[in-house]
């Protein structure tokens, strides 16, 4: 790496700022991953409209018919295959 000689202030000043600007960058880039990363791990939006619809499907009396229902279609079909 060469040393970089300056001949005013005002050279020193502006590489600086240049560096400044660049690591503003590389923290701005940092973040962004990071909330990139955060949106791929977080439920999305669809998965809490899945979640939403599913709970107005199971509430009410068809909900709690529905939630009683279900283990016995899901044992009864299971017995089925295994021919039980």
């Amino acid at each position: 790496m060469a040393i970089k000689k300056y001949s005013s202030y005002k050279q020193i000043e502006e590489d600086l700022e240049i560096l400044k600007l660049e690591r503003e960058i590389y923290f701005q880039k940092t973040f962004l991953r990071i909330d990139k990363i955060k949106e791929s791990i977080l439920p999305s939006k669809s998965v809490s409209f899945l979640g939403n619809l599913y709970s107005k499907a199971f509430s009410g009396t068809y909900g709690t018919v529905l939630k009683i229902a279900i283990p016995y279609v899901i044992n009864w079909y299971i017995n089925k295959k295994r021919g039980n």
